[in-house]
């Protein structure tokens, strides 16, 4: 709801709403910018959904990969975006991403002493196949970082629970170079790394953290060292306008409603409706509402809500940075991501027929999914994949849990035939796709669905193989996993302009209101550009929120 009281308890030039990335680079870009602002975060943990992403930043021709000469022309990184987005997304929005998205890196790290950053080399754009794509990939990541660093704050950054034997710390591209350890000696070389690392640890006590619990430690070190203030436990509940412009917010802290002044603006970076089922049954595809998300617990649409109250319009709200995964007995769901590049593996649908690229991006995947209302879905392989690779963390070789089976999430059989009738599809369909789909290996093109013809697919896949990401399906015993449509986070939202203003249907700007990051309709639209395009949006847009608040007239003081 919006609130019209003017009588203020707490006044700075920009109020942040949310702590993950984009509210915390929104925060730094305003005191940069010569603003005061104020975080409020209503998790009494901080980072968002960043804090359990991996962390990864999609920002082309960024200083990290200039300094390494793959430096961008942004007219191609432009060209880039209209290839797989076109018309979707205001054209304004696309040029202000392209062309000025580099500032924001540029910012932290002349601003901050902990900004550090490596390039992912081979993670190929999404689509590097269209025009201003790049197989060799533009993605970078925070390099890990001692969480100690944050004192008393450090048992408050949300994080990842990765399971890792005394301490073991690894980069996203270090954990992929590991996974096969099974099929190349390269992957047998990062094992002296590993044990160094986890006697280093034993001795030095570090709490390493990497991926985006590592972004967020960094940023929040950043806003530490600027004394821009942080309120846990303090949800927006209310937004103030004056004269039809958003003056503030109510905000609930200490069980006290807390009424503070934004004289530029108020930034919201509540991240999406990932947990919310009313909106999600509203919105989103039928194969898609129920709630696998791997999002912050705490995205509940509470933005969304905000917006409309000050007449937002909304768009994108019916999709999502869609993620197939697997709801494990423990209820949480974990994200398949190499798992779908498997070289002996197909994925069915309940006629037991393929019917996409297993190792597209998973958005498109997903959306492939959705648009054949394909559910259950299951993913199936011999003994020789269960032998060479991983799979949601249980390492090749290894049993599955008996839990796993125990819920249905692994059914396992002698023969194909015997599996096809245990997961309730069509034996003689099943093994017909199982025969195709091993003619297409033994001739290493897949004639269906293109599966390694881009760049992208090969990133994790088998680079002892031929086609990294096909193998004949051969000895059982056979293996079926269940999938779900599962998501990142949401990715529709409130509209916004160039400079993350929020707007209204009619195209008409909500004065003093700001939007960035999954509470507001992604630049990406229906599409997802590489690794990172996520957190890189984010940060791109909260900066230029801040940018343009220092443009604007600071609100009236209202009643003492």
């Amino acid at each position: 709801m919006t609130s019209t009281a003017s009588t203020w308890d707490h006044e700075v030039d920009i109020l942040v709403a949310g702590s993950g990335a984009g509210g915390m680079v929104g925060a730094i870009a305003a005191h940069d910018a010569g603003l005061s602002a104020l975080v409020v975060e209503k998790s009494a943990e901080f980072g968002g959904s960043t804090g359990l992403s991996g962390g990864g930043i999609w920002i082309p021709d960024n200083p990290v990969l200039r300094r390494l000469g793959r430096g961008d022309d942004r007219t191609e990184v432009r060209k880039y975006l209209q290839a797989i987005i076109g018309d979707r997304v205001p054209a304004a929005n696309l040029d202000a991403y392209a062309y000025r998205g580099p500032e924001v890196l540029e910012m932290l790290e002349r601003i901050s002493r902990y900004m550090a950053f490596t390039w992912c080399p081979g993670y190929s754009d999404y689509h590097p196949e269209e025009p201003g794509g790049r197989p060799l990939g533009r993605t970078i990541e925070p390099k890990p970082i001692d969480a100690r660093l944050l004192g008393d704050e450090e048992s408050l950054l949300r994080a990842m629970n990765v399971p890792a034997p005394m301490g073991l710390w690894m980069t996203g591209y270090e954990a992929r170079t590991l996974m096969m350890f099974r099929r190349t000696w390269r992957a047998w070389r990062m094992f002296p790394v590993a044990g160094w690392r986890v006697v280093s640890n034993v001795f030095r006590r570090r709490h390493m953290k990497t991926l985006g619990a590592a972004l967020i430690a960094r940023l929040r070190l950043t806003m530490r060292d600027l004394d821009i203030p942080m309120w846990l436990r303090s949800p927006v509940t209310e937004l103030v306008v004056e004269d039809d412009r958003v003056a503030g917010a109510v905000v609930q802290r200490n069980g006290s409603a807390i009424r503070v002044r934004a004289r530029r603006g108020v930034l919201l970076a509540t991240g999406g409706f990932d947990h919310d089922q009313v909106l999600r049954d509203a919105y989103l595809p039928a194969p898609g509402r129920p709630d696998y998300s791997m999002g912050s617990p705490d995205n509940t649409g509470d933005g969304h809500r905000l917006g409309e109250t000050a007449g937002a319009a909304m768009d994108l709200m019916d999709d999502a940075w869609w993620m197939p995964g697997v709801a494990l007995p423990d209820g949480s769901v974990f994200p398949l991501v190499s798992e779908r590049c498997i070289p002996p593996m197909v994925i069915v649908n309940q006629e037991g027929k393929r019917f996409v690229n297993e190792s597209s991006p998973y958005v498109n995947f997903v959306h492939a999914q959705l648009d054949g209302n394909y559910v259950p879905i299951h993913e199936i392989f011999d003994t020789k994949a269960r032998s060479r690779y991983q799979f949601a963390g249980v390492l090749p070789g290894q049993d599955f849990p008996q839990s796993w089976y125990d819920t249905g999430l692994v059914t396992k059989a002698a023969t194909l035939e015997e599996l096809a009738e245990k997961i309730a599809v069509p034996a003689n369909n099943l093994r017909e796709t199982i025969d195709r789909f091993n003619r297409f290996a033994r001739n290493g093109r897949d004639e269906d669905f293109g599966r390694g013809d881009s760049a992208y697919d090969h990133y994790y896949g088998d680079p002892t193989l031929p086609n990294p990401v096909l193998d004949e399906i051969e000895a059982g015993p056979y293996y079926a996993i269940r999938l779900e449509a599962g998501d990142l986070g949401t990715k529709g939202g409130l509209v916004t302009d160039e400079h993350a203003r929020v707007l209204r249907a009619d195209g008409t700007v909500v004065d003093g209101l700001y939007a960035a990051g999954n509470v507001s309709a992604s630049v990406m639209g229906n599409e997802y550009a590489g690794a990172g395009a996520t957190i890189g949006p984010a940060i791109v847009f909260a900066y230029l929120a801040a940018q343009h608040a220092t443009a604007v007239e600071p609100a009236r003081a209202g009643r003492a």
